[in-house]
């Protein structure tokens, strides 16, 4: 695979409740790997000022390609159901704790 991928998602407003129902089925479909051509390598919901409510998600993705990530987003039960007012895709270079690169 080779390339690295940010996701950036952040949450409709007042879309906790359908954060917390999709939860495992998200969390089912990051971990899927036998069902797609991506490595999640990071990932977890990022939080309010307050550090107490889910109000996004980070992933760090492994894949050959952005239509790849793009690919496995869609099938995400997040995207599917509408959670997320905006998503980012940024390719990213992970540099300082690969541990592909420790020698």
């Amino acid at each position: 695979m080779g390339h690295f991928f940010a996701v950036f998602a952040t949450d409709r407003p007042d879309s906790l409740a359908l954060r917390q129902r999709l939860r495992p089925s998200h969390q089912a479909h990051l971990r899927a790997t036998e069902r797609h051509r991506v490595i999640v390598w990071l990932g977890g919901p990022t939080l309010d000022d307050a550090g107490e409510a889910m109000n996004g998600t980070l992933l760090v993705i492994e894949a050959g390609s952005l239509p790849e990530v793009e690919a496995f987003l869609e099938e995400d039960p997040y995207v599917r159901a509408g959670l997320f007012a905006t998503i980012q895709i940024r390719p990213w270079h992970w540099s300082l704790g690969n541990p592909q690169l420790r020698g």
